[in-house]
């Protein structure tokens, strides 16, 4: 198992928790997580080892008011912009699932030229932001359970039409958290976007 370290430190006026695996040399590749979930829900589902063992340099993020950040008063993607900037991060891809997903997206659209590819798996969010989707213009991975019950499958298939070159896939038979229910499909699919980068 590839070492991964847990640190804290502070990000903007907050106090950030971050779990980091892999080369410093690597692609950088920034992890939020879902509503019931934390940074180290990837390191346990494997995901911060399998990057790592790709050649890449993963950072999982506690947003705050998860995990071990505690809440402050900056929003999801003024936290996420202050710790790409701090760790002079190059052009990131980022992975989000669910809530993480919608602040992946909207990080995306408000902050055009920092991203280096996105990874939206059953993103939440998406009608609210249909208007911007063909703006976006990064290598672009969108993942759906095939039974996602939170976040309707038309929605993942409204962010690949809109979304210039993207690649959209599902995972049947899975719930809303298919990563978590299918980690071997999960991590081969992202790994196979990642090579192609």
């Amino acid at each position: 198992m590839t070492e991964v370290l847990e640190r804290k430190e502070p990000v903007g006026s907050c106090e950030i928790h971050f779990m980091e695996a892999g080369e410093a040399t690597g692609r950088d590749i920034v992890l939020l997580h879902g509503m019931k979930f934390q940074a180290k829900t990837w390191k346990d589902l494997g995901t911060l080892d399998v990057l790592a063992r790709a050649g890449q340099h993963a950072l999982a993020i506690d947003l705050p008011g998860f995990g071990g950040s505690p809440e402050c008063g900056s929003s999801p993607g003024a936290v996420l912009l202050d710790f790409i900037n701090d760790r002079k991060l190059e052009k990131p891809v980022l992975i989000g699932p669910s809530m993480g997903g919608r602040v992946c997206l909207e990080f995306c659209l408000d902050n055009p030229g920092i991203v280096g590819g996105l990874v939206l798996v059953g993103a939440v969010g998406v009608h609210e932001n249909r208007g911007r989707l063909e703006q976006i213009n990064v290598p672009t991975l969108i993942i759906w359970g095939g039974e996602d019950a939170i976040s309707p499958i038309k929605n993942g298939k409204l962010l690949s039409e809109m979304i210039s070159g993207s690649s959209f896939r599902i995972i049947d038979g899975a719930p809303h958290p298919c990563y978590l229910d299918q980690p071997e499909t999960w991590h081969n699919e992202l790994v196979s976007f990642l090579e192609k980068l």
